[in-house]
């Protein structure tokens, strides 16, 4: 059977080492030999002996949706074998955490990392109940972190000086070292959103960067 979708880059290769790479744009391929975490429901596929068991959100399941993400609903993958993982298609990229690094990232984004990799549910400062809360999860310590984003994502650099606002349906993550508050602005005609009158947005200052994806989130995405 001959076809371009047997070509060597759609491939799986043999694991070389137990960790995460990059299969391809789309999806990250994990080599399991003890442990790691995933997001619910990412895993696309898999071979081994791997045992599949689902974890809390993280937060209280009423205050699981919020303006800038979602409680991280995880999954831990435990055994010998090969997981691949995606979501929506979405492009994948895996971030190396050195130590005394530290990310904010939006649940939506967070589709698999390391058990070296410390995670914690907090709500962003600055940032009260308006629109439900604002909770995001905060990772730490050393390991890699894969993270999906709906299409290129933007990086935009932080200063004193100059701090960024941030469509809070677009925003992915940020250096977890930023001051962080909300802004809001008078929005009239097709700006108008849930009828309020008023737009907000996530206000970033400080000595770091934003992630912010090309779109906004729609309702069919909010959905999972």
């Amino acid at each position: 059977m001959k076809s371009d979708l047997f070509a060597s880059e759609h491939l799986a290769q043999p694991s070389a080492a137990p960790g995460m790479t990059l299969q391809n744009a789309k999806s990250v391929k994990y080599t399991v030999n003890g442990e790691m975490l995933a997001r619910q429901g990412s895993m696309v596929a898999f071979r081994g002996n791997l045992q599949f068991e689902r974890k809390g959100q993280g937060i209280g399941g009423m205050l699981k949706r919020a303006v800038t993400g979602e409680g991280l609903a995880l999954m831990s993958v435990r055994g010998q074998g090969d997981a691949w993982f995606a979501h929506q298609a979405g492009n994948c990229f895996i971030i190396d955490f050195e130590p005394g690094d530290a990310l904010t990232i939006n649940g939506r984004n967070v589709l698999c990392f390391d058990p070296t990799l410390s995670y914690e549910i907090k709500m962003v400062k600055g940032a009260g109940m308006t629109g439900g809360g604002l909770f995001n999860s905060v990772f730490t310590g050393t390991g890699k972190l894969a993270v999906v984003c709906d299409g290129h994502p933007i990086i935009i650099p932080v200063t004193a000086q100059n701090p960024v606002y941030v469509d809070t349906d677009a925003v992915v993550g940020w250096s977890a070292q930023l001051e962080t508050g909300l802004h809001r602005s008078q929005s009239v005609g097709s700006m108008i959103r849930g009828g309020s009158g008023e737009a907000v947005q996530l206000m970033l200052r400080g000595e770091g960067f934003v992630i912010v994806r090309p779109s906004e989130l729609t309702e069919t995405a909010a959905a999972h």
